[in-house]
């Protein structure tokens, strides 16, 4: 060989599985590992710069009038690659103001029903339906949904959560296309998606439960449900 950058190793890898920063090392070196298809871990999408690209396209999206009246948008937070991800209906005043969703009374309770299950907002993702916050806190119109659900779809696409958590009856008549009551839709696991690849759990809207403590306790059945049904997932996935 004339050059250093030409020179290629096979490494045989099907005993001694590599983690992806030493195939990193390896590459800059030259150095072309061979591993065999069983041995080949599942490509997982990368959400990084895709979702940085989402975000901008939601910053500078006009399709709807909320444009018009949004302070800024509010796109979504946390872990980019959680098993859990949160999703409500709208942005409200406060989310309005900083740009992240649940930062106000409903996101301090909504913080505190994740702690009770040993998880944060570190740790999940969090977004809404609509991207911008309706005037007064209305309920969103049908053109506002239609033109925010390609944004919703490509994040939960790209974040590949093991379990989604619909939080509020707007939430999951979106999710489940389906008008059935939240009584009717809490308690059990459902499936989101064409495949219905991705179980679902619906519960109570943080903000309805400020209103309403009444029914926290079935909203601690709901939470209860979700750690159940999150850590047979993972348990799943990782006897595969």
């Amino acid at each position: 060989m004339t050059s250093i950058d030409a020179l290629k190793i096979t490494i045989h890898m099907s005993k001694y599985p590599m983690e992806p920063s030493q195939l990193n090392y390896l590459s800059a070196m030259g150095i072309q590992p061979w591993q065999s298809k069983q041995s080949m871990p599942a490509p997982r999408v990368q959400p990084m710069e895709t979702l940085v690209n989402l975000c901008a396209s939601v910053a500078h999206c006009t399709a709807c009038i909320l444009h018009k009246t949004r302070t800024q948008t509010v796109f979504g937070v946390g872990n980019q690659q959680a098993d859990l991800m949160l999703i409500g209906e709208a942005p409200g005043f406060y989310e309005d103001q900083k740009g992240e969703p649940f930062v106000g009374r409903a996101g301090q309770l909504l913080n505190a029903m994740l702690q009770a299950i040993g998880l944060d907002r570190r740790t999940v993702y969090i977004a809404n339906i609509l991207k911008c916050r309706p005037p007064n806190n209305r309920d969103p119109l049908p053109d506002e949904v239609s033109q925010c659900t390609g944004f919703l779809t490509k994040q939960i696409a790209l974040i590949q959560p093991k379990l989604l958590l619909a939080l509020g009856r707007i939430a999951a008549h979106h999710l489940l296309n389906t008008q059935a009551s939240l009584g009717q839709m809490r308690g059990k696991l459902h499936s989101y998606g064409t495949d219905n690849t991705i179980p679902l759990v619906v519960t109570y809207h943080p903000a309805y439960l400020l209103r309403n403590p009444q029914d926290k306790n079935k909203a601690w059945q709901d939470l209860q449900l979700i750690h159940r049904s999150l850590n047979n997932l993972i348990k799943k996935e990782l006897t595969k």
